[in-house]
């Protein structure tokens, strides 16, 4: 199965840290990295005041199902340092790495849910879902991810920084 991510973190050597979670869904056994979009800085959506974002977005190749891939995420989080606090909307974080899509699933559950339900409406994760496909299909909206995009109607900006994930 193929399992795209967003990756994304504002606290601490963020470069480093994305780098790292690609390393450790590996070492774990969750998939193989495939393709790996550049780095796009954002600026945070919500939330109390902080600085920027680093995001990304990779293929990872799986034979994990839904629940097992998103568990062994969370354990790559916590390991990392992420420090999830419910009573704070967009918190600043290390990392957070989310299942934008896998295939042509859909899960609709109160733990998970795929494909993510408000990415089409968030140019951090469609900018660079967009980079390393394009071409994939929404399961639900049934549109690509480059027309999402254009579609999206979010005005954040999304900058390129020019380096590689």
């Amino acid at each position: 199965m193929k399992y795209y991510l967003g990756l994304g973190g504002n606290i601490g050597d963020t470069k480093k840290i994305l780098r790292k979670a690609l390393e450790m869904i590996e070492q774990k056994g969750l998939g193989r990295v495939v393709i790996k979009s550049g780095l796009y800085e954002t600026e945070p959506k919500g939330g109390p005041k902080q600085r920027c974002y680093l995001n990304a977005a990779v293929v990872v190749e799986s034979g994990l199902g839904p629940d097992k891939m998103m568990s062994g995420l969370i354990e790559v989080e916590e390991e990392l340092g992420r420090k999830r606090n419910p009573s704070i909307t967009n918190a600043p974080r290390t990392i957070d790495l989310d299942i934008l899509m896998a295939d042509a699933i859909i899960v609709n559950a109160p733990e998970l849910c795929i494909p993510h339900p408000r990415m089409a409406g968030r140019n951090f994760a469609l900018e660079p879902l967009a980079e390393i496909a394009p071409e994939a299909v929404h399961p639900v909206l049934k549109k690509r991810v480059c027309d999402l995009l254009l579609g999206s109607g979010d005005r954040a900006q999304v900058k390129k920084t020019g380096e590689r994930l």
